[in-house]
């Protein structure tokens, strides 16, 4: 724990050991106790001096009488001073004097009023939004990210994250809650409805066009590098008392038309080869929901498949090679999947450096989310403080405070002495003057 850190809302944690402190014993204690012994002394030091001026002066008139009064005075605030102080941790001379010994005797509600007070001044939602607001969170992250090495350190310590928490996990054990927890609820219930509700959104949406031009894509690619293939399967399946002629003309007639079909409807986003298939869709979308007979096939094959004694060991066989992936591209700095989850963090910090409309996103989803976590969360993070210090043994957590905060309360004492005098000083001099 170091010298500047809050000394009661941030107690160290307890610790057992014979005759050792219930809360442990910090790095710089001994520089604290230092400090408190010096600050003791000298507070001490200012009362025996006020004593032995007193002692002095006594029975003395003219300017004595002046000093001797200062010096009775300064005692009197020293002593009192000094008992306000020792009260706060202890009972004074070991005297069970009533109202002493505070922190021991009610160490409970204080916690609950450092909770309290934490929770309506520190957790206050709108304090912490503002905070959140003005730390420049995107920018100074976007920084670190992408001019500072915080990519590669993220990256790092994530792949050493995930191998750890791959190791852990068993195949037998990952295999067996994706079957009861996956699959068996797929299988308790109809996914008909829900599919055919989600397909009608995506040809609503044209979300499928890009697949229809993969495979548009794919089917002129494969054409172009098969004619020979297809004139063949068109000749091998002509009538047996076609001429050899007849069959050539017509496997390369077959070839040539279906060639520039798929280069029709591939070249023109409007051709009715692309209507009928979103039609097609929309109607089996449609049947999903509404059509008895088609949800009852659906249901059937969901079931088939479900039950099927092979998707067992198909999970667990993907299950493993996705592992065994896994396992292999985060040890290897250099593999593709390291490399471009740095790239993207570095891609992500430039972003939140240089585009102020990606920032002030950013921003605004960070303060939303603190705001979130503070309201619904803020009492449950306050009583840490509360159960904290319920958990302190009670003159223990009194020396602890004490060594934080005892040498500025010996100010306390120290102002005391000073103030009494110069009070005792001024009282004497008008009792001179009304005299």
């Amino acid at each position: 724990m170091s010298s500047t850190r809050a000394p009661v809302l941030v107690p160290p944690a307890p610790a057992a050991g014979p005759g050792g402190s219930a809360l442990g014993d910090a790095a710089g204690d001994a520089e604290r106790r230092s400090a408190l012994r010096r600050m003791r002394l000298l507070a001490t030091g200012l009362l025996v001096l006020a004593a032995a001026v007193y002692a002095l002066t006594a029975g003395r008139d003219g300017a004595w009488g002046f000093v001797n009064a200062g010096a009775e005075a300064a005692m009197v605030g020293a002593v009192a001073d000094w008992f306000a102080v020792t009260a706060i941790f202890r009972h004074p001379l070991r005297l069970p004097i009533p109202h002493t010994a505070l922190i021991p005797r009610r160490k409970e509600a204080l916690g609950k009023s450092l909770e309290q007070f934490v929770a309506e001044n520190f957790l206050a939602e709108d304090v912490v939004r503002d905070k959140v607001a003005r730390a420049g969170i995107p920018r100074r992250a976007g920084a670190w990210l992408a001019e500072r090495g915080g990519a590669a350190r993220v990256v790092d310590e994530a792949a050493t994250v995930l191998t750890g928490a791959l190791g852990i996990l068993r195949d037998e054990e990952v295999t067996a809650v994706i079957d009861q927890v996956l699959v068996r609820r797929l299988g308790a219930q109809a996914w008909s409805p829900a599919l055919g509700r989600l397909l009608a959104e995506v040809v609503r949406d044209g979300t499928h066009h890009p697949v229809v031009d993969l495979t548009l894509a794919e089917a002129q690619r494969w054409l172009r590098g098969n004619e020979a293939l297809v004139r063949r399967l068109v000749e091998e399946r002509a009538p047996l008392w076609a001429p050899d002629w007849l069959n050539e003309r017509l496997g390369r007639r077959v070839y040539t038309e279906a060639q520039r079909w798929v280069d029709d409807v591939a070249a023109d986003p409007d051709h009715q080869g692309r209507r009928a298939i979103d039609d097609l869709l929309a109607r089996y979308a449609d049947a999903l929901q509404n059509d008895p007979e088609t949800r009852a096939k659906a249901d059937e094959f969901q079931q088939r498949l479900l039950s099927s004694p092979g998707l067992a060991d198909t999970v667990a066989g993907l299950w493993s090679s996705v592992r065994g992936f896994l396992l292999d591209a985060l040890a290897d700095p250099a593999s593709s999947l390291r490399v471009r989850s740095e790239e993207a963090l570095v891609d992500v910090g430039r972003r939140m450096v240089t585009d102020d409309a990606f920032a002030l996103r950013v921003q605004g989803h960070l303060i939303d989310a603190a705001g979130h976590v503070v309201r619904r969360f803020a009492p449950e993070l306050a009583t840490v403080i509360s159960d904290t210090v319920a958990r302190w043994d009670g003159d223990d957590a009194a020396r602890r405070i004490e060594l934080h905060v005892g040498r500025d309360l010996q100010f306390i004492r120290i102002n005391g002495t000073v103030v009494g005098g110069l009070v005792g000083l001024v009282i004497h001099a008008l009792t001179v003057l009304l005299g």
